[in-house]
């Protein structure tokens, strides 16, 4: 009797969205036999990989993310600099509010409301810009990943690889030797041909760059100065 043999690779929830659940299987035909003189049941080889630190740490994803985080960093820089205009339009206005008249008071507050809701579109706006362009990274070189993860399970005869990169993932446990993913992303990176970028050190463990942020300037408590939009 020839045996059957399924690959199941499954790919859980990555966070910032990366994949759905994964699985594909190859069957090999089987002969009848009586259920009596069937062998017993092989233990599956089971490995355990992190796809997002896979992602992360191949050469192609600290070339592509190092990359966008450049390209991102003029408008990083903005918007630090409307974040601290801001501030210090507050801090005078907290330290002038007292001798202020009405009129005067109410349009400082107005011009400080007006900036504080421009820096909050600039700064969403740029947030979301960069969350397209980092997934489209994730999800070009997780596909490609996937396919490269498939002819690794297969060459090494594993039958289940399970991803841990979700917090919520069900494997409580596993020994270190079944995590694969060094050797995943040493796989990747002989496929995809993609030379180690010179002084960019690995990542620890997320596949994705740092958010395009700014520090959000604080509101001033006193009455009649404007709100945080």
């Amino acid at each position: 009797m020839s045996r059957s043999s399924k690959l199941y690779i499954l790919t859980l929830s990555l966070g910032l969205s990366l994949f759905s659940t994964c699985a594909w299987a190859q069957g090999a035909g089987t002969a009848t036999q009586p259920a009596a003189s069937a062998p017993a049941a092989v233990p599956g080889k089971i490995g355990i990989v992190n796809i997002q630190e896979a992602i992360g740490g191949c050469n192609e994803g600290q070339r592509d993310f190092t990359a966008l985080q450049t390209k991102f960093t003029p408008k990083q820089t903005e918007l630090k600099g409307l974040a601290d205009e801001i501030t210090n339009l507050q801090n005078q206005y907290k330290a002038q509010e007292t001798t202020l008249s009405d009129d005067v008071r109410a349009t400082k507050a107005r011009a400080i409301d007006t900036k504080q809701k421009a820096y909050q579109r600039n700064l969403e706006d740029a947030q979301n810009e960069f969350q397209q362009a980092e997934q489209e990274v994730v999800n070009r070189i997780g596909q490609k990943m996937l396919n490269v993860l498939e002819k690794y399970a297969k060459a090494n005869g594993y039958t289940v690889i399970l991803d841990v990169s979700n917090p919520q993932t069900p494997v409580l446990w596993a020994s270190q030797g079944n995590v694969i993913t060094g050797e995943l992303v040493a796989a990747y990176n002989t496929e995809s041909g993609v030379a180690a970028p010179a002084g960019a050190p690995r990542p620890a463990g997320a596949a994705t760059a740092p958010r395009p942020t700014a520090p959000r300037p604080a509101t001033p408590a006193a009455t009649g100065t404007p709100k945080k939009q």
